[in-house]
């Protein structure tokens, strides 16, 4: 941050009470904007899988001063290893902790989105109006105000509305014209839930592939509880279909997908029964030219979700915030030119971490017969033995982003 301005105050409402919602609060109501978050959850969604922080994403935190406090709620994951059926390593990947280079596929700063989300929101509950059980189910707008319509009953007034409402966003179905399909896919599925931990559970994560295209891994987050994620190759109609399914069905369906897979197997579908929750998901990133249109605007995975392939979809939420505050607060009088500028400053860093997902080295990773499972595990474990992956870490010039640096802004004083 460098010099100070002094800007008008505007009142902004952001659907969505995730981790890009919050931080765009964070930033907002520093440039002493009135910030009303609205999240359909009757409470903070404080849950989810394990996820993690990257490149620029490092660099966003520690600009809100929160790095501390996401160090002190990290994972202990100190790598990650490929299993035969006997849950023997095969070949082990550690987090590269040198703090040069770039992440391996284990980061540094690895944490449960649910403790990202609650540090969020405490770091802007006491500036943020914050209303649950509610979302916004379309707008209206001219050049001066935009007027959003909540699920129960009122609307509301506002200069400007932020859709941080997900991968399946509704405002941005409102903003795209009809019959555009944001999604790219990638013909890759998967599923996680929770199981309680057992001894042979380690710090280190493992990965079990299975003939079909298919692969487990198991991860544990504390002492008492062990993620479990189901993954599979498959373009087909019943498998794009069964993630708006009942969750009994999604279930159903992944049992028998992965029924002959052996290893844990058994143990983990039967975790499935008791878990606090269950998530199906079919991979795909969001991909649109447009990201805003008058006063709404879209942040985070309703802009450009790159898909947890990626390795960036949550530093690319928060970065995303980071960008469009910083313009917002530079351009409070002038939204038409912020919005213009967040679109140009980031979307050379989008479109560098989508271009990080390639099909095609996906499916090398996730290999149809034991023949080729067998010759991807020799690989790396003769790879590993060699510290390749561990050199080509610490000595990479960048992480996952590319060059693509954070901008500056100044510090926003509110008129």
């Amino acid at each position: 941050m460098t010099a100070e301005i002094t800007k008008r105050s505007l009142r902004v409402l952001v659907a969505g009470g995730g981790v890009a919602g919050q931080a765009l609060a964070f930033w907002l109501t520093r440039g002493g904007h009135q910030v009303t978050v609205a999240e359909r959850f009757p409470a903070l969604r404080a849950s989810g899988a394990q996820v993690d922080l990257r490149g620029q994403g490092i660099e966003a935190v520690k600009r809100m001063g929160l790095l501390n406090a996401v160090r002190s709620q990290l994972v202990d994951e100190a790598g990650v290893a490929f299993v035969d059926a006997r849950g023997k390593p095969k070949a082990t990947i550690m987090a590269n902790t040198s703090g040069k280079g770039r992440q391996t596929l284990t980061s540094e700063y690895e944490i449960m989105r649910g403790d990202l989300v609650r540090i969020l929101h405490d770091a802007t509950k006491d500036d943020t109006e914050y209303v649950f059980g509610s979302s916004v189910d379309g707008f209206d707008q001219d050049e001066h105000h935009v007027t959003a319509h909540f699920s129960d009953g009122p609307s509301g007034g506002y200069d400007l509305l932020v859709g941080a409402d997900g991968q399946g966003s509704r405002l941005r179905r409102a903003l795209l014209p009809q019959g555009v399909d944001p999604y790219w896919r990638v013909g890759i599925h998967t599923a996680y839930w929770f199981v309680p931990r057992i001894a042979s559970d380690s710090n280190i994560r493992d990965t079990y592939m299975v003939p079909g295209g298919r692969q487990i891994m198991r991860r544990s987050h504390n002492a008492t509880e062990t993620q479990v994620y189901f993954v599979m190759r498959e373009e087909s109609a019943e498998a794009s279909a069964i993630h708006r399914a009942p969750v009994e069905q999604q279930q159903e369906f992944w049992a028998d997908r992965f029924r002959d897979a052996g290893w844990q197997t058994e143990r983990f579908v039967e975790g499935m029964k008791t878990s606090p929750f269950f998530y199906s998901q079919e991979i795909a990133q969001v991909r649109t030219d447009t990201w805003f249109k008058g006063r709404v605007v879209l942040v985070g995975d309703a802009a450009h979700c790159a898909s947890p392939y990626s390795g960036m979809g949550i530093s690319g939420g928060l970065i995303g915030a980071y960008v469009l505050a910083g313009e917002i607060n530079r351009h409070a009088d002038d939204l038409p030119t912020a919005l213009a500028n967040y679109d140009r400053v980031l979307r050379p860093f989008v479109d560098e971490i989508q271009a990080e997902v390639n099909p095609r080295l996906l499916r090398v990773g996730m290999p149809t017969n034991q023949h080729a499972i067998s010759a991807f595990q020799s690989a790396t474990a003769l790879a590993c033995f060699f510290r390749i992956p561990d050199l080509v870490a610490r000595f990479s010039k960048e992480d996952r982003g590319g060059d693509w640096q954070l901008p500056d802004y100044p510090v926003p004083v509110a008129a």
